[in-house]
């Protein structure tokens, strides 16, 4: 018996995937009055993926140039969506990057700060304790970098407002859709799923985070180099006292921590009295046989002693009092894939992947440009090149850079 559509509509465009960036994206289609289906594997709002959780940073400090007019838009989307919805999903905070003097991330940077005359200042040693009134210690050798752009992002409540806003635009949402394959029927895209019926669409996004390899290779047989990273969120405890200093309101800024190994952090926010405190890392997984173990020697041994160098003994190193699973979706070079798949489908289908740890803040303008590819065929005003999936044709590592990477990769098995 042939299947039948789920929906007799000829959709303008089918997101598939309801991470940020596919809510993003929903959203941005169906703001411009166009018709648009957003589908999800899951539960809306799930915890199998990249964007539930608890906080997540916003912050303009990149090694590579070519983020920071996107983070500069993405925060200007982010209040434009805050207007647009009623309430914010963000809390403000100035963002500290800190390392050693000759480290080349932290160099690279200092050096896009300076060549795009962003806000910022440098500190020794000394300045940054009295900046943050003792609560960073730094060594001799180190600097630190505070730039005004920093805050933490509510990702559950962002997502629940991107979903809320697609729906006030007219936006259709369907959960607990798995699709299975995509093809050309003509000049309408069809759009199956596993439980034997199928969608159409002029147009289609892929933004299904880990399961973008294996979505793309059933549909065109190209193998993208995306690998899922499962990856500890820890919350360590303030020791009693101090619980107040290391809040927003106080003036305690997100940060990131450059060198071996790469800790990034956020104010005590979500968990009174607990400061989340995490390594920028994890192991390689299959998103759908996850064990949800946590290397914990691994973390206490990286972390701790950095927590006690840091915090001068405000906060217990010895061990987190709690942890939370996440995952990335790692390209080999830590880029975005902002591209169009090609092949039969020609622009017709646009993939949005491999976020690799940094993707969340800058869900809005991703989803903007995801959107104008799908109904414009073109980016506006933005230079795609480093996200393209051709790059790793002329070098599987794909961009080439001069600093050392961020992301840590364990030998733990889960």
């Amino acid at each position: 018996m042939e299947s039948q559509p789920s929906d007799d509509r000829i959709f303008d465009a089918i997101v598939v995937g309801a991470g940020i960036i596919g809510c993003c994206t929903a959203y941005e289609i169906a703001k411009r009055g166009r018709s648009v289906l957003l589908v999800e594997r899951f539960d809306f709002l799930h915890h199998l993926g990249s964007s539930h959780g608890e906080s997540r940073t916003i912050r303009s400090t990149y090694p590579e140039p070519y983020y920071l007019p996107l983070v500069l838009d993405s925060a200007r989307l982010w209040a434009q969506a805050h207007s647009d919805i009623g309430f914010s999903t963000l809390t403000k905070a100035h963002q500290l990057d800190l390392g050693p003097s000759n480290n080349k991330s932290l160099l690279s940077v200092i050096s896009n700060c300076e060549s795009s005359s962003l806000p910022h200042r440098l500190l020794k040693p000394d300045e940054l304790s009295k900046r943050f009134s003792g609560l960073f210690s730094i060594p001799d050798d180190w600097i630190g970098l505070v730039t005004e752009l920093g805050g933490v992002i509510k990702p559950t409540k962002a997502q629940s407002m991107f979903l809320a806003l697609s729906v006030k635009y007219g936006a259709v949402l369907k959960d607990h859709v798995k699709v299975s394959q995509i093809k050309r029927l003509g000049g309408i895209l069809r759009v199956e799923t596993d439980g034997g019926d199928y969608f159409l669409g002029k147009k289609c996004v892929v933004t299904v985070g880990a399961w973008t390899r294996e979505l793309v290779k059933t549909v065109t047989g190209l193998g993208l180099p995306i690998q899922p990273i499962h990856t500890t969120i820890c919350y360590w405890r303030i020791r009693e006292g101090f619980e107040g200093e290391f809040t927003a309101e106080a003036g305690f800024p997100t940060f990131a921590s450059y060198g071996e190994p790469y800790i990034y952090g956020t104010p005590s926010l979500e968990f009174p009295g607990l400061i989340k405190v995490a390594l920028h890392g994890g192991h390689a997984c299959d998103p759908d046989r996850r064990a949800w173990t946590h290397d914990m020697e691994t973390i206490k041994k990286a972390v701790g002693p950095w927590i006690e160098g840091r915090f001068g003994g405000r906060v217990e190193s010895e061990e987190p009092v709690s942890a939370q699973a996440c995952m990335y979706s790692m390209t080999p070079d830590g880029d975005y894939v902002i591209d169009f798949l090609g092949g039969g489908f020609g622009r017709d289908v646009v993939v949005g992947a491999g976020f690799s740890g940094h993707g969340f803040k800058m869900g809005p303008v991703v989803g903007r440009i995801l959107a104008d590819l799908a109904l414009d065929g073109e980016a506006h005003g933005v230079d795609l090149e480093p996200f393209r999936l051709g790059r790793f044709e002329k070098n599987p590592l794909g961009n080439v850079k001069d600093f050392e990477e961020q992301v840590s990769l364990h030998d733990f098995k889960n």
